[in-house]
């Protein structure tokens, strides 16, 4: 019989009594603007979070309609949306092309916060794709050449072989963006902020839209049960 695996228990009442003594209430989340909160939010976890702030659940469906996750890097957030990059031939970006829609999740363990996001995508333009391939390291540029991301990949070494290629074609010239590397933007119809709060009561504010632009762009809010 294999052995079973560990599963932490949940607090007991005590643990949650310790934690609200050791910090103090924070304010209710503000219910005006979901993109100034994601921003402080997201600063504060650039200062706290140990690894990858910007790191981001990505979740799409494929054409039977099951559902993919994986992780990605947020390399831009504004008023038009979240955006990221990736071989366009990838799983995501046949996806993407398919059913333009997607969410994204990210979860700061440290401040113990979530942000939900739902929306449509749009792609960025070759302009925006071009900017931000030219500051990512020289190995990583050459990468998205010789990669044929989520194809099958015989052995390491064709992927080193690859790579070498791709070295030897630029020399010690630029290396351009390659055309089927750039980038896609989630641009939200709903955006969530959810915060920790003891015995599970947590807290939650859904900012949402109507789509397609109706009802003037502006924001609805409604706080959920937790």
């Amino acid at each position: 019989m294999t052995e079973k695996t560990f599963i932490p228990a949940s607090p007991s009442e005590d643990d949650y009594v310790a934690q609200v003594v050791a910090a103090e209430p924070p304010p209710l989340l503000s219910e005006t603007d979901p993109f100034a909160l994601f921003d402080d939010w997201f600063a504060e976890a650039l200062k706290k979070e140990p690894n990858d702030a910007n790191a981001m659940s990505l979740a799409t469906v494929d054409e039977t309609g099951l559902p993919d996750v994986r992780m990605v890097l947020l390399k831009g957030a504004d008023r038009d949306g979240f955006v990221f990059y990736s071989n366009l031939g990838s799983a995501k970006g046949r996806e993407l092309a398919a059913n333009p829609q997607a969410a994204l999740l990210f979860h700061w363990k440290s401040l113990r916060r979530q942000v939900r996001v739902r929306g449509t995508v749009t792609p960025t333009t070759a302009e925006e794709a071009d900017a931000y391939f030219a500051t990512r390291a020289r190995p990583a540029q050459l990468g998205a050449w010789a990669s044929e991301q989520s194809r099958t990949l015989p052995d390491r070494l064709a992927l080193e072989k690859r790579i070498a290629e791709a070295g030897f074609r630029f020399g010690l010239g630029k290396v351009t963006r390659p055309p089927h590397w750039s980038g896609f933007r989630v641009v939200p119809r709903s955006i969530e902020f959810w915060r920790d709060r003891p015995f599970r009561l947590h807290e939650r504010l859904l900012f949402e839209t109507a789509p397609d632009g109706l009802g003037g762009g502006g924001w609805t809010t409604r706080r959920l049960f937790p």
